[in-house]
């Protein structure tokens, strides 16, 4: 590595041993301050000369960055080793300062954008008194349209729009909303006496900002994760200003970050009308996953990024993308490497913004976190699934502690746990119920189980690295798993099935194959999703769905199922099919049949080029025309 690491024990309250991090990292560390945000403009500028430089502070970075810009310097990259590892009542937590150093020198992940522009036109719904007092205050700012009751008489004349009616439904999100409106009434200007028009049903409209005032029913699901629709309490007065407030932000040109990223090839929702898996749509809580056919479409307007649809796709067909799958495998190899360089044994503490705000109370004024709790931060906590999880152990993490806020989706990440905790065969993945800083650091410092004494490099897609953290964690052995888990195997009822094989035909994953020379059933287990689309399609009702994780060779090749002898062509003797299906189908027509009698019925028993054969050269064939005329030639016309 390159660069500097600018350390500060800020005025003496923390221990950093500036060698030990130098040497673990590879950064050069230099002197060590005693409280560099005190210091002039030209200290600072020579702390952070040269560039790259990474400050070991990120309580005063608007600070630092104003004194390093007024002494001309470069403005450094920033990254907390106080909160989350300096401040603690246990001492010196050097092998997580470091490992919190090495992790903030990688690479920034790349967040995908789309300009998003709004006009400013907003739609403003209540009761008339607090719906126009918002709107007085907005106008001068947004296009406002206030809509009132149906029942609600003409107000006053106003510099906005004021129209009466009822929303029958609403769809879209942030500078893109549209709605229908029964019942819709507009001002009539004409007259003397100010009154509505009379009202018309199914009429159009859009808008960029809804303020819902009415305090009934949300108009969408997860409202509060929907952009651009802002429903406060009308009856508090704090909320209506402070919503008042935010929309009067919502002109202008933003940036929507695209949180996941879909590839429909790889999508197991349906084949053949025939639907499979539907865990991403039982889950996403704003609806912004809907049928598209064969695979689902992600409104990425309407998306969240709660990554709850990431971390339960079977196939890889929805990936976390803010940050990628792959970064946030590689932050925890580079977290776990560097802490276990010391020899100790960490654990991880994944958490949100929430968290960062619960472990600097925790650190100010509690113990503080455990020099073995090495935090790492995700924008989703619902995105960081079992691979993650496992990833994590296999990585050399003795336990992984999740700490939700508010806003996580708290079903997802249960489900997930109990999976990995399935496949690592302990509990070694907890969700925390801390609430308070207290019992944030009442939980993190139970005691650690045992870690991976030899731990894996996690690398590749979501199932090979959970395949790769199992095996390092149990062998070869093969794992019962909850209902629901994408990996599995199958159970064919060998006397039911025909071979048909309608079953290969549907699979997504290919995990089920056919012999093109003998009729076979044959299965792949490593790359079963277990989305159930075989035993949807089969006639016969003779597969049925086991979930567990085989870890041993044999799931990684192709095993038989099911297979019979092929019936072989009585004229020119090619297999062609089923010998048992074929005899069964003889048997239901030879002599019960008016086109198959005793002679008749050994065509079945031919291939398809021989049936035809033999059915253009019969003598009795229903089909066969009058025979063609002779054609005559110029000899026959001169005779």
């Amino acid at each position: 590595m390159t660069g500097r690491i600018v350390l500060c024990t800020c005025a003496d309250t923390q221990q950093i041993d500036a060698d030990a991090l130098s040497e673990a990292t590879g950064r050069s560390c230099g002197a060590v301050h005693k409280a560099l945000c005190t210091c002039s403009p030209e200290e600072v500028a020579k702390a952070f000369a040269g560039g790259d430089a990474i400050m070991a502070c990120a309580e005063q970075a608007d600070a630092l960055t104003a004194l390093a810009q007024e002494g001309g310097a470069p403005v450094p990259q920033f990254v907390d080793i106080r909160d989350r590892a300096g401040w603690n009542a246990d001492g010196a937590a050097t092998a997580k300062q470091a490992a919190l150093l090495t992790e903030a020198a990688l690479p920034a992940a790349e967040m995908p954008v789309r300009d998003v522009t709004s006009d400013g036109l907003c739609l403003i719904v209540g009761p008339a008194d607090v719906a126009l007092a918002a709107a007085t205050r907005l106008h001068p700012i947004l296009s406002v349209t206030v809509l009132l009751p149906e029942d609600a008489e003409a107000p006053d004349p106003a510099p906005f729009d004021i129209v009466s009616g009822r929303i029958r439904s609403a769809s879209g999100t942030f500078a893109g909303f549209e709605l229908t409106l029964d019942g819709l009434r507009q001002i009539d200007p004409s007259g003397r006496a100010r009154a509505f028009s009379h009202p018309r049903d199914s009429a159009k409209t859009r808008c960029d900002a809804i303020l819902d005032l009415t305090g009934g029913t949300p108009l969408f699901p997860a409202h509060h994760k929907r952009e651009g629709y802002l429903r406060p309490d009308p009856k508090s007065p704090q909320a209506v200003a402070d919503a008042v407030l935010e929309a009067s932000q919502l002109i202008g040109t933003f940036e929507k970050v695209l949180h996941v990223r879909a590839e429909p090839s790889l999508c197991a929702h349906s084949r053949a009308e025939q639907t499979g898996c539907t865990n991403c749509l039982d889950l996403c809580p704003t609806g912004a996953i809907s049928p598209a056919g064969e695979h689902v479409t992600i409104d990425p307007m309407i998306c969240a990024g709660c990554g709850a649809c990431a971390s339960t796709c079977p196939s890889g067909a929805i990936s976390y993308d803010a940050p990628s799958t792959d970064d946030t495998f590689r932050r925890i190899e580079v977290l776990a490497r560097t802490f276990r360089s010391f020899g100790d044994v960490p654990s991880l503490l994944v958490h949100d913004d929430h968290g960062t705000e619960m472990i600097a109370l925790s650190a100010r004024h509690g113990a503080g976190l455990p020099p073995h709790a090495v935090p790492l931060h995700l924008p989703a906590l619902a995105a960081f699934g079992h691979a993650e999880a496992l990833a994590a152990l296999g990585a050399g993490f003795a336990r992984v502690d999740i700490l939700p806020g508010p806003p996580t989706e708290i079903a997802p990440l249960e489900t997930q746990i109990a999976l990995a905790n399935a496949i690592a065969g302990q509990d070694a993945v907890r969700l925390m119920t801390a609430a308070e800083p207290d019992a944030l650091d009442q939980e993190t410092r139970a005691p650690l189980p045992a870690a991976l004494a030899e731990p894996i490099l996690p690398i590749g897609t979501r199932r090979q690295v959970t395949r790769t953290a199992a095996t390092a964690l149990r062998g070869t052995e093969t794992v019962p798993l909850p209902a629901h888990a994408p990996y599995g195997t199958l159970q064919v009822n060998t006397d039911a099935c025909t071979l048909c094989l309608s079953c290969v035909s549907l699979c997504p994953s290919g995990a089920l194959l056919d012999n093109p020379d003998r009729p076979e059933l044959r299965f792949t287990e490593d790359a079963c999703l277990q989305c159930g689309l075989c035993a949807n399609i089969c006639p016969e009702s003779a597969i049925s769905l086991e979930p567990r994780l085989n870890l041993s060779p044999e799931a990684l090749s192709p095993q038989i199922l099911n297979e019979e002898e092929p019936a072989l062509c009585i004229e020119c003797g090619a297999p062609f099919g089923v010998a048992s299906t074929i005899e069964r189908i003889a048997g239901m027509l030879a002599d019960k049949h008016p086109m198959f009698g005793a002679e008749k019925a050994q065509m079945i028993r031919m291939c398809d080029k021989c049936r035809v054969n033999a059915v253009a050269h019969t003598e009795d064939n229903p089909f066969t025309s009058a025979p063609r005329p002779k054609p005559r030639s110029t000899d026959d016309y001169l005779n």
